[in-house]
């Protein structure tokens, strides 16, 4: 198979995938009005975000389900599968009635849909990585790897500039009528053509085995689990912090636009899109430890500067600590994806990064967001949400400096 078409396999689905994700962070505010009303804002954006959230706390149950369906049948079966579950809900969403229609049942099949998306979500982004870095040159492994990511960032800015197209068409009454649920009915479009161009190409898998993957992760595998799962949240928080909820903060607490505010998140995406190769392929010239423990260490050191940046109600200065932002997380994803399938075992590599990864961006990443608006509400504070960036990668830090020394698993 050409490389080209192992990179089309593993980047398309997480176009899909994550665009999906993307567009309800995005309409965060206009969501938690309509589903979650209050009389203070503030608690309707936080109760969106816990629905928000509680799409990634199930991550790591569809990473367990996912996980064994790439082990036992085969990386592409676990993909195509993955891409329709997220797009049913996804569209779905976009036709919901909101609470005033259905009361309190409406934000029930709100969250029962965010729920399955997160476990769609929980074994497409693994499993893909594994089936590029399987797939990949020796020597390239990185860089081939990073194209699953690559996609996911493309997912994420398809979603944001979908979300700014219909800013900038529609007056704030009719974004709130109806003008939020054209994203979600799109991504219906989308996951038709990620399903289309997977279903159409056929490879095999280069390992299928019988045991029972779920047993043998949690029996023989665990310490490889718990240092995939610290390595990945130091990046897992910088990235929602950044590029999810940096929307909301730019608009509801600089007081921003919301055209503004995805005009800058676009911007910062595309100066991520270029970092991302690049640094892949620094990681695999160079090594990643060198490479991850360079970008963990930034983000420590420039996590309050960045924020502070951002807080400055300037939008050249927001886009500039965005890009800041855009630089070390993109340093820090170049490397990290290799690594996370280098680390484990082939025979239960699916299963076991799955719910590692998963738990990681589940319990800190997916988070995020709802974490950063409530330390904002709780302290004053409008730059609290960097000192949890700041925790969150000393713990990635202190574990590639310590727990991290040499690839341990070949990858085929």
């Amino acid at each position: 198979m050409s490389f080209r078409k192992i990179i089309l396999i593993g980047l398309i689905g997480n176009v899909m995938e994550w665009y999906d994700f993307a567009v309800y962070g995005y309409f965060a505010t206009v969501i938690g009005k309509l589903f979650f009303p209050a009389q203070d804002p503030t608690v309707s954006l936080i109760a969106s975000f816990g629905a928000f959230a509680a799409g990634f706390l199930v991550r790591p149950l569809g990473g367990l389900v996912f996980g064994r369906i790439g082990d036992l049948m085969g990386r592409q079966k676990a993909m195509t599968i993955s891409v329709m579950a997220m797009a049913v809900p996804t569209v779905l969403m976009g036709v919901l009635p909101t609470y005033e229609t259905l009361g309190i049942f409406a934000p029930i099949l709100l969250i029962s849909l965010r729920i399955i998306q997160g476990m769609s979500v929980g074994g497409e982004f693994t499993s893909s990585l594994i089936f590029l870095v399987e797939h990949a040159p020796e020597n390239r492994k990185a860089f081939t790897a990073v194209w699953g990511n690559w996609g996911g960032i493309v997912g994420i800015l398809l979603g944001s500039g979908v979300g700014l197209v219909v800013s900038e068409w529609l007056d704030d009454v009719q974004l709130v009528n109806w003008g939020w649920r054209i994203p979600f009915v799109f991504g219906g479009f989308v996951a038709l053509t990620g399903w289309l161009i997977r279903s159409g190409i056929h490879v095999e898998t280069p390992l299928n085995t019988t045991i029972s993957p779920v047993k043998e992760v949690f029996k023989n595998h665990k310490w490889d689990v718990f240092r995939i799962a610290l390595l990945n949240i130091g990046g897992g928080v910088g990235f929602y912090t950044a590029f999810v909820y940096a929307v909301s903060y730019i608009r509801n607490i600089d007081k921003l636009s919301e055209v503004v505010a995805l005009e800058v998140n676009t911007l910062a995406m595309f100066v991520l899109l270029m970092i991302l190769p690049f640094a892949a392929w620094l990681s695999d010239i160079f090594g990643r430890k060198k490479i991850l423990v360079t970008a963990s260490a930034s983000l420590v050191l420039f996590a309050i500067p960045a924020f502070q940046l951002l807080h400055s109600g300037q939008e050249e200065t927001i886009l500039f600590g965005e890009i800041l932002f855009a630089i070390i997380v993109g340093m820090a994803s170049g490397g990290m994806v290799a690594l996370n399938v280098e680390m484990i075992h082939p025979s239960v590599r699916c299963t076991g990064l799955a719910f590692a990864y998963n738990a990681s961006m589940g319990l800190f990443g997916g988070t995020t967001p709802l974490i950063a608006a409530w330390l904002i509400s709780q302290s004053g504070n409008p730059i609290a949400p960097a000192y949890w960036l700041v925790l969150a990668n000393m713990i990635s830090l202190l574990t590639l400096v310590f727990a991290v020394r040499e690839i341990k698993y070949q990858t085929v």
